[in-house]
């Protein structure tokens, strides 16, 4: 379905590995890829934008719902790599199979507007990154991230463990960045622990927060993407090479969306260390940057606009690759790759010429993201519970309740920030 392949050899080597000619760790390596690359979708610019809002105006207090998101996306990732290897569909394939035309129309609208508004987060990251690292303005480091986007993107003609690298390091790139944030910022770390197991929300503006975590945390193209990117990735042969499989890729799962989690929690305790006592009122990337620098000197906000880049451009790279994937899978219609470029990019272009704060769109796109979600995650366990679909590899009775429990979480939150917006009280918030 997607355009990425693996060569002969690759093909080869995995084939070795299936079936126990070859082991080892480099063997297993193979595997690696699908969930690093969705992984990006975990630390891209509307995680910046959220987790600097949270860790500033609330300290370590909303660490609880990063925990929580990142659980739920764990568990989700680990469903839609099931779904693509034991099935050899993806999820929107399966939408389409399995839905009226009425309801695959509404779900590839909606999917496509989540996909936008995550296009718009990841591209404007970017340009934010390369705008205050260089001092050029605005439109010029979109243009850089579109470049360089696109550049990347004509990878995929060369397989996927090509993509799969250069994903890698910049994954690799953004954790180097926020251990060495950690390491230079004061961190309470007894409060941030005490954050982590404290479920609050401290007033409504805290709510829209957490929604906003969760939308940038749990991604909707995400999900589509991954079972996409394990759809047809080995030559499966029968069901004790099919168990091998679900084993790396579970691993896997844990592995980079732990990564990921502990990313987006050091963005949180850096601005929550940094700017909670005094700066309370820091809320965009922008004004993170400059206070950053008298704060904990220029080392440290030189190393927050590099791994913004990095999350900036890698995601807009997966984004692309997820926007292509949703539309094939629904419609069964391919663009060309400039196009769907085109396509994303456009909105970010007129967010900035309109002059609307950057941030402030990043943060609204997280929003949307959140309110998107239920489509595919609800999708993803029917598909997954059905043992017409899935056969033995049908989610047992936990794996369905734990899945139901993270839809209801996140759906609870969207409900309760609608009626936020609505100004329906809330009388069960603190404070």
């Amino acid at each position: 379905m997607t355009s990425m392949f693996a060569t002969e050899r690759t093909r080869s080597d995995m084939n070795a590995v299936l079936v126990g000619e070859k082991r080892g760790i480099r063997g297993k390596l193979l595997f690696a890829g699908p969930a690093v690359i969705a992984s990006v979708a975990y630390m891209d610019p509307g995680n910046y934008a959220t987790n600097i809002q949270a860790g500033a105006g609330y300290g370590y207090k909303l660490l609880w719902v990063v925990l929580l998101a990142n659980l739920i996306a764990m568990l989700f990732q680990a469903l839609s790599a099931r779904l693509g290897i034991v099935t050899g569909k993806n999820l929107a394939e399966l939408c389409r199979d399995n839905f009226s035309s009425p309801v695959v129309w509404v779900m590839w609208f909606v999917s496509e507007i989540a996909a936008m508004a995550t296009d718009l987060a990841e591209f404007l990251g970017g340009a934010i990154g390369l705008a205050l690292l260089f001092d050029m303005p605005l439109m010029a480091g979109m243009t850089v991230t579109a470049i360089v986007t696109y550049g990347i993107l004509m990878f995929e003609r060369k397989g996927f463990r090509p993509m799969e690298l250069i994903i890698g390091a910049m994954v690799a790139v953004i954790g180097l960045c926020y251990l060495i944030e950690i390491l230079i910022a004061p961190v309470a770390w007894g409060d941030a622990a005490v954050g982590m197991v404290t479920p609050q929300l401290a007033d409504a503006t805290a709510l829209t927060i957490a929604v906003g975590i969760i939308g940038a945390t749990v991604m909707p193209h995400a999900i589509y993407l991954h079972s996409g990117l394990t759809q047809n990735r080995a030559d499966i042969k029968n069901d004790t090479e099919r168990k091998r499989v679900l084993k790396f890729s579970n691993t896997e799962v844990v592995i980079a969306l732990a990564i990921a989690g502990m990313v987006n929690m050091a963005m949180v305790m850096m601005a929550a260390s940094a700017f909670h006592q005094g700066h309370s009122e820091v809320a965009e990337i922008e004004t993170a940057y400059h206070t950053l620098t008298p704060l904990l000197g220029a080392a440290a906000a030189g190393v927050f606009l590099i791994s913004l880049i990095a999350s900036g451009i890698s995601s807009s790279v997966v984004g692309t690759m997820a926007g292509q994937m949703i539309m094939q899978g629904f419609l069964h219609f391919r663009v060309p790759l400039l196009l769907r470029r085109l396509v994303t990019m456009v909105p970010a272009f007129v967010v900035v010429a309109m002059g609307v704060n950057a941030t402030q769109a990043l943060v609204v796109s997280q929003v949307i993201l959140s309110i998107a979600l239920p489509v595919p995650m609800v999708a993803l366990i029917i598909f997954t519970s059905r043992r017409d679909i899935m056969g033995d590899y049908a989610s047992g009775k936990l794996t369905r309740l734990l899945a139901f429990l993270g839809a209801t979480a996140v759906l609870s939150l969207n409900f309760v920030l609608l009626a936020d917006v609505f100004g329906i009280s809330m009388p069960f918030l603190i404070g």
